[in-house]
């Protein structure tokens, strides 16, 4: 009991002392802090000012009980900051921007460590988009304070990290959120967040001795590396001193651990180990509650009993310490949402889950923003659309259907592309449905043959987000729509929740702005290559050399693959590991690629700005094998032109390799889902 006794008393020097937090839900101390200073654009057919108008007409935003639903476009607003002025919304330079804004309250450990820890502060300064402002209110009744600590902590990351051009772009209001008299408090509090680290998670201790239960806001370890979760019951807490070596007293009942002297990690697989019930991790006096995750290659393995952090709490060291029984039980207690935003058309948006304490979620959310203000410039080029889906609900066999008049003069275009979106059945992401699943899009023409019903696209869908919104260049593929009238059948997993999916076709030219169109080549024939299979030992046996010649008149060959790798054996494959594949051509020329992202923390996060939706549920931010959840898998191109005989017989093999070997997992194969083609134009 010797560090339990050291806790003790330092506790007893409470009163001499003024730390910078305070036990349990009671409030953060802000210390040394200085005052300082910290457009919507035409949406579809309306303006953002004409469908405001028009709303208000119908009696309101929206149709929810708030009032307010994302989508509907955001209402002026205009709040006093730390300086004395105004903040104003729209600007009224109509200057473009997104806009998140954040309420912060004490009472949540989540919003604690993210704005206690260097390097949550570290990551906003680092990846925050231009053109995105932010503006951070408190819930609290001490929101000057609030926003003059929350002003200072960025004022210090910036300093440290000389971006000291981002104070131009945050505003910190000094005004409680239930004061400032606009629609910013119904919308926090009507658009409740579904996912983890929203609500107010807190762990609630119990002693014959008190008279009341001790409540203590708590953080969550990263549940990617911990297995489990808090039942619904109350443990028995035993003191495991720091817990950097296993305590058999602890078997059956929640270990009470001291933070230092060894990892998070260490501390909780000791205590798996002594078979705990489960970690709390305090920390000690004036020291904020931290982000409990693995390091290194102690992420390689995952535990079985769930751990959270506290605060030090007095009363819990003095019980223990006079061997008094002490239980405790976890529980949840509803909030406002902390996040909400405003797209750079003025719409409202929700945020999505932030899995962990850091802004790049807030990062990757105004990334996203700019993708999507980027997609709609590029959707105003000349096209000639056809439209296939539009808002039809997409689940089980056979998904999504329909048959369609292809325009005349199709077969003209030299390019095509396939804009589509993902949506759920209601507004809110909470509508959406869970797991990543691949969406595959067939075609079948008028002339049925080998071509018919072969894949014209391919998307991930989102884990409980519905902002999908991609447009993918599938130009190669326009002999599949060689006929007058096309069925188009999207898919997706026959136990999938429904998407409301759309879909449009734009053809166009490549130097349309020229007018020219002499010197484009067209694609004219398809020849299918290979397809996918089982990952395991006998993958590559199973292909064989194709043999071809090259066309008459051909100018151009190219080979076009989409490839994604899927399941999980002991190695990961084929999502999670590194696979190659490559196209040998002649036996000669190798084409490879490698998915080498695959199983990266960050693979996936890092490709928002092509698309990928941020903030999904579940292991979004790493990379994969071909594939993001929320995105499009994009094609494959390779020009072998120089590589073949045009006159005479040519070959190509395709082989997959796992670490530049034949896979050979032990059990549990994965699957890569490819469709290949080689393309001929004149």
């Amino acid at each position: 009991m010797a560090a339990l006794d050291s806790v003790a008393a330092v506790v007893l020097l409470v009163a001499l002392t003024q730390p910078f937090f305070t036990a349990g839900t009671r409030k953060l101390v802000k210390l040394n802090v200085v005052d300082g200073v910290g457009g919507a654009s035409a949406s579809g057919a309306y303006s953002r000012t004409q469908r405001q108008q028009q709303q208000q007409q119908q009696g309101g935003f929206g149709s929810s009980a708030s009032g307010f639903e994302p989508g509907d476009p955001a209402p002026p607003f205009h709040v006093e900051t730390l300086d004395g002025q105004q903040f104003a919304y729209p600007p009224p330079s109509g200057l473009n921007f997104s806009l998140v804004i954040h309420g912060f309250t004490n009472k949540s450990a989540f919003l604690e460590c993210l704005w206690t820890r260097d390097t949550a502060l570290a990551d906003l300064l680092q990846g925050f988009p231009e053109g995105a402002r932010a503006l951070f209110l408190s819930f609290d009744e001490t929101a000057r304070s609030d926003a003059r600590w929350m002003r200072s902590q960025i004022e210090r990351a910036a300093a440290a990290l000389r971006r000291k051009e981002i104070l131009s772009r945050v505003y910190f209001s000094p005004v409680p959120v239930h004061e400032l008299g606009n629609w910013i408090p119904k919308v926090l509090h009507s658009w409740v967040c579904p996912g983890i680290n929203c609500g107010l998670d807190q762990a609630v201790f119990t002693s014959p001795e008190w008279g009341l239960p001790v409540v203590a806001k708590r953080l969550d370890a990263r549940y990617d590396w911990l297995r489990g979760g808090w039942g619904q019951k109350s443990y028995s807490l035993a003191d495991a001193g720091d817990g950097c070596e296993p305590s058999p007293s602890v078997s059956g009942a929640v270990a009470w651990v001291s933070e230092g002297n060894c990892s998070f990690f260490v501390k909780v697989k000791n205590m798996a180990s002594s078979k705990a019930a489960g970690v709390l991790v305090y920390a000690f006096l004036g020291n904020p509650i931290q982000d409990m995750n693995c390091e290194g290659t102690e992420c390689f393995t995952a535990l079985g009993i769930p751990a959270s952090m506290v605060h030090l709490e007095p009363a819990v060291v003095l019980a223990l310490r006079n061997k008094q029984p002490v239980t405790v039980s976890f529980q949840k207690t509803p909030s406002p949402n902390f996040f909400v935003a405003i797209d750079q058309q003025g719409d409202l948006a929700e945020m999505g889950w932030f899995l962990y304490p850091t802004f790049s979620f807030v990062n990757w959310q105004a990334q996203w923003f700019d993708f999507s203000t980027q997609l709609r410039k590029q959707l105003t080029a000349p096209a000639q659309v056809l439209t296939v889906f539009k808002n039809v609900v997409m689940q089980g066999d056979p998904g999504a259907v329909t048959t369609v008049d292809l325009p005349t003069g199709a077969m003209d275009f030299d390019v095509l592309q396939l804009e589509a979106t993902l949506s759920c059945p209601g507004k809110r992401d909470e509508t959406c449905a869970p797991w990543d699943h691949t969406v595959q899009l067939y075609v079948c023409c008028d002339k049925f043959g080998p071509l018919c019903d072969m894949e014209l696209g391919r998307w991930i869908t989102a884990f409980h987000r519905g902002t999908g919104h991609w447009l993918t260049d599938v130009s190669p593929l326009m002999p599949l729509l060689d006929g007058k009238k096309c069925t188009f059948k999207m898919q997706t997993a026959p136990w999938a929740k429904p998407w409301v999916s759309g879909l449009r076709l734009r053809f166009g030219h490549s130097n349309h702005s020229a007018g020219d169109h002499s010197n484009i080549l067209y694609p004219f024939k398809l020849e299918p290559l290979f397809n996918g299979g089982t990952f395991d030992k006998d993958y590559n046996s199973r292909y064989h050399p194709v043999n071809f010649t090259v066309p008459p008149s051909t100018k151009k060959v190219e080979v076009y693959a989409v490839i994604t790798g899927h399941g999980s054996d002991e190695n990961g494959c084929g999502e999670f590991c590194v696979t190659s594949h490559h196209f040998l051509v002649n036996g000669i020329f190798n084409n490879s690629r490698s998915f080498d992202s695959a199983g990266t923390a960050l693979g996936c996060a890092e490709r928002v700005g092509e698309g990928a939706v941020p903030n999904e549920g579940g292991t979004w931010l790493y990379g994969r094998g071909g594939w993001c959840d929320g995105l499009q898998v994009n094609p494959w191109r390779m020009d072998i032109t120089q590589q073949l005989n045009m006159t005479g017989s040519n070959s190509i093999l395709y082989f997959g390799l796992f670490r530049g070997k034949d896979p050979n997992p032990a059990s549990n194969p994965g699957e890569i889902i490819m469709y290949s083609y080689l393309v001929f134009y004149k």
